[in-house]
């Protein structure tokens, strides 16, 4: 994508506290970075932390080997842009950290959003993620792929804090 098509990616972005936003970013040149075992796990536990994503809320998040899937519900505190610089940028170091101090980037420029304005869009976009790496042929069924997690695992709708820091869930 040219710099000018970021600009349009960002073009009409609003950030609306409380909104949950379906994002999707991904790697650069699309490189399959997380097919890695040890790149994808030290990338899954940034994501798993609360401490992240501050008062956002994550609703449910897939790593796919070359791009990120993220259910998020923002918080009042700060953009959306300036939430996922963040992730980006947390998630970056981790990732070239496990790759062995690599200096390369891991994240193409800017990332592409879709505010989810129904219950029932919700309920249908995390489907929609994490069913992906069963279309992607990286797995059977959703619980043969690890790095993904969502909210409503257990039926209920506990808050981020439930994600354990080895990116399981407390049950």
């Amino acid at each position: 994508m040219s710099p000018s098509g970021y600009r349009h990616l960002r073009k009409g972005r609003i950030s609306r506290p409380g909104q949950p936003y379906l994002i999707t970013t991904i790697c650069t040149n699309r490189a399959a970075l997380f097919a890695d075992w040890d790149v994808a796990s030290a990338t899954a536990l940034l994501i798993a932390e609360q401490r992240l994503w501050r008062d956002s809320r994550l609703l449910c998040w897939v790593l796919m080997p070359d791009h990120l899937h993220l259910l998020v519900q923002l918080g009042d505190t700060e953009s959306l842009g300036q939430l996922m610089q963040r992730v980006k940028a947390v998630t970056a170091r981790g990732a070239r950290s496990a790759r062995e101090r690599s200096t390369a980037p891991v994240w193409m420029t800017g990332f592409h959003d879709r505010a989810i304005r129904s219950e029932d869009n919700l309920h249908q976009a995390a489907r929609y993620m994490v069913a992906n790496p069963m279309r992607a042929g990286l797995a059977v069924s959703p619980g043969a792929y690890p790095f993904w997690d969502a909210i409503w695992l257990d039926g209920s709708e506990p808050t981020a804090t439930s994600c354990g820091s080895d990116g399981s869930r407390d049950r």
